[in-house]
């Protein structure tokens, strides 16, 4: 050990990190604006809809959104959007169709909703709920 490190040892004084800054905290920047993500809206960390339903809602008012601008919307990664519409896909709720070099989504809104507590309503009926 050199004699500056005893010396700060004596001293008392301890080297202080820099505090991390949460990337929950960060605002989202996108082409200068900057958005407020979801759960900074309501001050709440939890929604009542799940990030499948927001998925869904956000491909239903626009089909040929690119995925980077679901995630953006929905407050999650890209990745979790593609793995939310793979499974979308896998249970019969949206239906992907090339065009160009676009995909264009479409939702099937006559699928009931999954849980048995809410099974005798349709997918349509959740979009309904909530369309602006």
């Amino acid at each position: 050990m050199n004699q500056s490190s005893k010396n700060k040892r004596k001293s008392g004084s301890a080297s202080v990190k820099p505090e991390k800054q949460n990337k929950k905290d960060t605002p989202l920047v996108i082409k200068g604006e900057v958005r407020k993500k979801p759960s900074e809206d309501s001050g709440n960390r939890w929604t009542f809809l799940t990030n499948h339903a927001h998925v869904l809602i956000v491909l239903h008012r626009e089909p040929s959104i690119v995925l980077r601008e679901v995630a953006l919307r929905v407050g999650i990664t890209e990745r979790a959007v593609q793995r939310i519409i793979q499974d979308l896909e896998e249970e019969g709720f949206v239906r992907r169709e090339k065009i160009g070099r676009q995909n264009h989504y479409e939702v099937l809104t006559d699928q009931p909703l999954r849980h048995p507590i809410e099974k005798h309503k349709s997918i349509g009926d959740l979009l309904h709920l909530v369309s602006e």
